[in-house]
């Protein structure tokens, strides 16, 4: 009886899957629309300031920063966030920047933080130096066309839009591990993405890219409002949205570095992912279980199997097979544009597996390590150090900010 009742589980778990399989179909194809083209000249777009946190050397971190240097767009200037003038990766900026002599950058070296979340603690003390009300907020591990800020500024010039956003591709940068990371991000995260965004509208914001107008942040209550949180995006872009603004996701997609190559770092960095997204969207996460195919169809084959099926525990198996195969061609091949998720598409179904156990895993605890330090998740998402993260008794009005203009 048991048995039976595990095969009509897997048998229902391929069925929601396969649902999910065509709600994706149809948001790629929403998605692939064209939008109508934005009636400003290039010569008459908006200046624009890039906030970017740096922390310490990462790999490809040289290009990763030259591509941001490299665009074409009329005027922008680009500030760059660091908690002193010790961390490595500040001279990886000096050597990248002596490339680019005429774009204007600034070095904030903002202290130790005062808040949970010392990227967002960054970015507050990066956003007093801005000299354009056009922000574009990306992180130090992507890479972008020479076209991306315009790409994602076009669409902010609609006083409707609070917020722009973008996928992105999993790029690795070495070993098994990193590979299957990758494989994650371009069709795992591109696909929940699509389907969210059809089925509800974008109510969040992605990390690597958030672009946005300082009046629409301002209205918000600034950066500060977000210094509680882990998922810092998800919150900035559900605070716009309930403000009354769209927030869009842009066409344009970005390649987002892996930085993890170890099995251990690989694992916890996804673990931490998924526990933050337990916290900030409950309903959401624990409905995206529906969305995995290998655990059902493995169940459905074993059941199968055990009461002497052998033809229907094969077809079972296939099906599982297919699905994550044709997952990996829409999502991560025709979505965003990722070779490697369609010359890899082999291996997606083992990820897939992957992507199920850090789902089952994120309900054990509600304690992440992030960078060497570790805190409590609370309701919405909130997190709280067990060991304090402030190493002075300075207080976070009075913490000094160095400004440190590189051109």
């Amino acid at each position: 009886m048991f048995i039976r009742f595990f095969l009509y589980l897997g048998i229902a778990g391929l069925c929601t899957c396969t649902g999910f399989l065509a709600i994706l179909a149809i948001a790629l194809f929403r998605f692939r629309r064209p939008v109508p083209a934005s009636s400003v000249s290039f010569i008459d777009l908006p200046p624009v300031t890039l906030l970017k946190p740096l922390c310490g050397l990462e790999p490809n971190l040289r290009e990763n920063l030259a591509s941001f240097f490299d665009q074409q767009y009329p005027s922008f200037e680009i500030i760059f966030g660091m908690r002193d003038d010790t961390d490595p990766a500040l001279q990886v900026l000096r050597s990248v920047q002596r490339d680019f002599p005429a774009v204007p950058v600034k070095v904030v070296f903002s202290g130790n933080p005062q808040w949970p979340n010392a990227k967002v603690w960054s970015l507050e003390k990066m956003c007093a130096q801005t000299r354009h009300p056009y922000l574009v907020i990306s992180d130090s591990d992507v890479r972008v066309d020479r076209n991306y800020i315009e790409e994602v500024v076009r669409p902010l010039l609609n006083p409707a839009t609070g917020l722009v956003t973008c996928l992105y591709r999993g790029i690795p940068t070495g070993g098994l591990w990193s590979r299957l990371e990758a494989l994650g991000m371009s069709i795992e995260m591109t696909a929940g993405v699509l389907a969210s965004d059809l089925l509800e509208g974008m109510k969040f914001a992605l990390g690597p890219t958030m672009a946005i107008r300082t009046d629409v942040l301002d209205a918000i209550g600034g950066m500060a409002v977000l210094g509680d949180y882990c998922a810092d995006d998800y919150v900035l872009g559900n605070l716009v949205y309930n403000a009354g603004w769209k927030v869009e996701l842009s066409r344009h997609a970005i390649d987002h570095v892996v930085l993890n190559r170890s099995f251990k770092s690989s694992i916890l960095h996804q673990v931490r992912w998924m526990k933050s997204a337990r916290f900030s969207r409950p309903l959401g996460h624990i409905a995206s279980v529906l969305s995995f195919g290998m655990p059902f169809a493995l169940l459905a084959a074993a059941a199968a199997a055990t009461l002497h099926h052998p033809l229907l525990a094969l077809v079972l198996l296939a099906c599982g097979l297919l699905n994550r195969s044709l997952l990996a061609v829409l999502a991560g091949g025709i979505a965003v544009g990722d070779r490697n998720a369609i010359r890899y598409f082999w291996l997606f179904p083992l990820r897939d597996l992957m992507g199920f156990s850090f789902w089952a895993l994120s309900f054990f605890g509600n304690t992440v390590l992030w960078r060497n330090r570790v805190y409590e998740l609370h309701a919405g998402g909130k997190m709280i150090p067990v060991r304090s993260t402030v190493e002075t008794d300075v207080d976070a009005d009075s913490t000094p900010v160095a400004v440190d203009h590189l051109a």
